[in-house]
């Protein structure tokens, strides 16, 4: 099998007579040009995509797939049996309650305001990652009371006493905050509390810290803290309701439509909200931000195009009298259009197959020796995830672009006469 002689010529007027040696130079440029502007798309698509999953993995440790609530009403009183029936819809693999508020929390060297989530022990490891999330104590200490000593009061006439406290497990970054560890004690405040002639009085109780919980999220690690769900309950006076149940599936990037399925199940008076929902703003964000990232750097091989515009240019300029005489041959303007064109192509393909692996060097060299303090910024190294859609993007990019601009020079070289050309020859 021959190949077509538009290659055969195309290839050799990549390289220069002896005498100009500038357009050797210059197919070389082009070819670094596209090179680099893969391999700092291929680094940069990399890095982005892997700060995402990374965020992604961290909010999904932390918060469940779907949440479903009621429409009408801001508790759900039946939810045992809401759960059973959850977790008959297929793709779920578990389902429990939990009571969500926002309360004060205060000790002896600081106060903040956060949300309180009132949990099952026993069935929020099946949901979320928060038993592998806490760095002291266990998730199951919520389930005990702590024994304390409480200092002596009027009524007990001077004597030290035993009392209970219920157990909480406080954010790593919210225990900073307030100057606690496990083992101390302290107060929540809720702004739900009695009525008196003065209106609505806060509830106040004190709980011991039983463990800490870090998820790698400074805005979580800041501002949640969990107890007992049946505490929750009894605080808030919600009786035997909750505000809603959590749940995990089998499948994360199918939660939207298992959401839907869940809906269809319970009726209109059960909403279900994907954590692609609730947390849209989040990775709206990251999209846009990677976006903005391929098509800044896309501007680097928009560059070197440049480069494959001017070489063309002179190469149609020094090689008229070789376009004539092929003309005269019997070559078309098709075929001429085509030597240059694969030219353009030759370089896009040649800069392509050379960026992507300088990219995934790149990237390797990124994530093996550039190293952090991982008490300073939860992560030890930069998270790098390349996905192959991503890679033929950027590929077909290059190409598509290099191709591009052999259109000027590939036109003009079609329309030259062969008897201008050749006139004083």
């Amino acid at each position: 099998m021959t190949l077509p002689y538009e290659i055969f010529i195309g290839l050799r007027y990549l390289r220069a007579k002896r005498r100009n040696r500038t357009i050797s130079l210059n197919t070389f440029v082009s070819v670094a040009g596209i090179t680099l502007g893969v391999a700092a798309l291929i680094g940069a698509v990399g890095i982005m995509t892997g700060f995402q999953e990374d965020i992604q993995s961290k909010i999904l440790g932390t918060t469940a797939h779907i949440i479903v609530q009621e429409r009408m009403k801001e508790h759900m009183s039946d939810y045992d049996r809401l759960t059973e029936k959850i977790q008959t819809v297929p793709e779920v693999v578990a389902a429990t309650p939990f009571v969500f508020r926002q309360v004060l929390l205060t000790s002896q060297s600081g106060v903040q305001g956060i949300i309180l989530r009132g949990i099952d022990p026993k069935r929020e490891a099946t949901v979320t990652d928060l038993a592998r999330n806490i760095t002291a104590g266990r998730l199951l200490d919520l389930l005990t009371p702590v024994k304390a000593m409480q200092a002596p009061n009027d009524a007990s006439h001077g004597e030290l006493r035993t009392v209970e406290r219920p157990g909480i497990i406080l954010g790593k970054e919210l225990a900073l905050k307030l100057g606690v560890g496990v083992g101390d004690t302290i107060t929540v405040v809720s702004p739900t509390g009695p009525i008196s002639a003065m209106g609505m009085v806060p509830k106040m109780r004190t709980f011991a810290v039983v463990g800490l919980c870090s998820s790698g999220m400074y805005n979580y690690d800041s501002s949640l803290a969990y107890i007992e769900i049946g505490e929750a309950q009894h605080l808030f006076n919600l009786g035997a309701s909750v505000t809603g149940i959590e749940i995990k599936v089998a499948d994360v990037f199918r939660a939207g439509d298992i959401a839907s399925q869940i809906e269809q199940e319970l009726g209109f008076s059960h909403a279900a909200r994907d954590w692609m929902q609730t947390n849209r703003n989040t990775f709206s964000s990251l999209k846009l931000q990677k976006t903005i990232m391929f098509l800044l750097l896309i501007l680097i091989t928009i560059v070197a195009s440049f480069n494959i515009v001017s070489m063309l240019t002179m190469i149609v300029t020094e090689k008229q009298k070789e376009i004539a005489i092929l003309k005269t041959m019997g070559a078309t303007k098709r075929s001429i259009r085509r030597i240059f064109m694969l030219n353009g192509l030759i370089i896009g393909v040649a800069g392509t197959a050379v960026g992507i692996p300088l990219g995934y060097a790149f990237l390797w060299l990124v994530q093996t020796f550039w190293t952090f303090d991982q008490t300073v910024y939860e992560i030890s190294t930069i998270p790098v995830h390349v996905l192959a859609e991503d890679v033929l993007l950027v590929a077909g990019s290059a190409i598509l672009i290099s191709f591009l601009a052999t259109i000027y020079p590939a036109n003009q070289a079609a329309k030259l006469e062969p008897v201008a050309a050749l006139r004083y020859e």
